[in-house]
């Protein structure tokens, strides 16, 4: 748990806070390892959105990644992406015929991109390997979308396919387990109103 429940007033029972993560390991099939993340309404069980979930998520994928250096990967609706960043001097690369690559955005970008592209699915890898292009990969991404993380996962430190419409992010990783994820989260969304949890 991030926040302490608070007691309700003569009701001797604990109150969460407003907003949830629940962190979880999920079956992909074999020799795929991947952790689950969902943002939830804790009261609705509803999937978080808008600019708090915005906030939140541009707080975890830092986290995640820790020293290393991440970027962000666009599949879809390339043309939208690139009016965004313009304007914004996001820094972008165009990698393929349909895939472009956000070095590093910072915190305030990373909130920026989650809350205007909320309806899209667009990924995330962290690691070394994110420093220099990755043609096959980003090739990859170009004709297959989400999909082409699967066999290139193992490069990086993760690979996430975030989903923030669905309040859902999958992160694909060979270092990161449930636990693992949690402690380097904790610190980073404490300044939020959020409950972390286990589910399974």
């Amino acid at each position: 748990m991030s926040s302490p429940g608070i007691g309700a007033p003569g009701s001797g029972a604990l109150e969460l806070p407003p907003f949830s993560l629940d962190v979880h390991a999920l079956d992909l099939g074999s020799g795929v390892k991947a952790v689950g993340l969902e943002l939830l309404e804790t009261e609705n069980r509803e999937p978080l959105r808008g600019k708090d979930a915005a906030e939140i998520w541009s707080a975890v994928f830092p986290a995640l990644a820790g020293n290393e250096s991440y970027v962000v990967d666009f599949f879809s609706h390339i043309e939208r992406v690139r009016e965004f960043c313009k304007p914004r001097e996001i820094a972008l690369r165009e990698a393929a015929e349909r895939c472009l690559v956000l070095p590093q955005p910072d915190q305030e970008q990373l909130r920026q991109i989650f809350e205007r592209f909320e309806g899209e699915t667009f990924g995330i890898r962290a690691g070394a390997a994110s420093q220099s292009a990755d043609a096959a990969l980003e090739g990859d991404l170009s004709k297959r979308g989400v999909d082409a993380y699967q066999p290139a996962y193992n490069r990086y430190t993760f690979c996430a396919i975030c989903e923030p419409e669905d309040g859902w992010v999958t992160l694909l990783s060979d270092s990161l387990w449930p636990s693992e994820v949690i402690r380097r989260l904790r610190p980073a969304i404490q300044p939020f109103d959020i409950h972390i949890a286990r589910p399974n």
